[in-house]
């Protein structure tokens, strides 16, 4: 099993959460490294009557810290130790819940980019039938055509490894399905799109998110981050009204109900799938939300030990040469 690097004082849980994730990651056969502080990490563990192997990172960036300036100011930060693992090759791959930008900061100088590649965050949205990866969710706000194409391409290796879907079906997120339709971005892509070495499906609106129309969303990273952030933020709503309606029901008639409702509530759930992969860089590299609870880092750890062992990283750079 690929060993990870979890940056154990990343999030706004850390490091209590987090090293309460590790151990349930280890228990489902991951190989984990803790990277922090060891005298909070090994308490900790002691809560949990476990150990597990500890990398002395005694310093912390903050999520309101300036990315590059935290990175050089602070070289011992549990996010930089936790790259520079993986670019010694003394883990195959890193997860972190801290700073977004930070993260990536470390991946791109301490494990580097592929070549030619704009590296970006592929977020896992669920959708009927099977979860949607969209990209870019943040990392690009300003793109061309040829990212667009370069997204595309790094989606369906990461569809197929990560959701197991053969041949992916992608998408051009859209302000309409007919083709002409968008700004010069969309319409330069989709042309290039068309002959991209995928499964191009043309232009999706927003709704048809919940069609089950793509295995894969690609837009802008400004676009994509409003997308998936309003989406959640409608589910949210939907669950918050439902409990509302339950609540007006005989008790009987709720808790025959409640459970139905539970597990709509975990499949539109963030932390069900852990994190969002920072796709273009040569390691595997996971993204937790910054609340993320045990249950999150667990399965951010799990989809990192995924994408290692089906070694992520070189499939992509294979298909983006080809």
């Amino acid at each position: 099993m690929a060993r990870i690097a979890l940056d154990a004082m990343g999030g706004d849980n850390a490091p209590d959460e987090t090293v309460a994730g590790a151990v349930d990651a280890a228990a489902r056969g991951v190989d984990v490294v803790l990277v922090g502080v060891p005298e909070l990490l090994e308490a900790e563990l002691a809560r949990h009557g476990t150990r597990l192997p500890i990398v002395d990172a005694p310093e912390v960036i903050g999520m309101g810290e300036d990315p590059a300036r935290a990175l050089r100011e602070k070289p011992a930060a549990s996010i930089n130790v936790a790259a520079k693992l993986v670019e010694e090759g003394n883990a195959e791959g890193m997860v972190s819940a801290g700073s977004t930008g930070a993260a990536m900061a470390a991946a791109a100088i301490h494990i580097g980019r592929l070549r030619g590649v704009r590296p970006s965050i592929a977020s896992i949205f669920p959708t009927p039938g099977s979860p949607t990866l969209v990209l870019d969710s943040g990392a690009n706000p300003d793109v061309g055509p040829e990212q667009l194409v370069q997204f595309a391409i790094m989606g369906s290796v990461a569809a197929e490894i990560l959701l197991g879907v053969a041949e992916p079906r992608v998408g051009l997120l859209n302000i309409g399905e007919e083709r002409g339709k968008g700004r010069d971005l969309e319409k330069a892509a989709y042309d290039l799109l068309e002959q991209a070495p995928i499964n191009f499906v043309g232009n999706l609106e927003g709704r048809d998110v919940a069609e089950d129309k793509s295995d894969v969303i690609v837009t802008d990273g400004f676009t994509g981050n409003i997308f998936l952030k309003t989406m959640e933020g409608a589910a949210q709503v939907m669950i918050r009204y439902s409990m509302e309606a339950i609540s007006t029901l005989d008790p009987e008639v709720q808790e025959s109900v409640l459970p139905a409702l539970g597990e709509v509530r975990r499949r539109l759930d963030y932390e069900t799938y852990g994190g969002a992969q920072l796709l273009g860089v040569k390691g595997v590299v996971v993204i937790a939300h910054g609340m993320s609870s045990r249950v999150a880092i667990a399965n951010a750890l799990e989809m990192a030990a995924e994408g290692a062992k089906h070694d992520l990283p070189g499939r992509l750079a294979s298909r983006l040469a080809s």
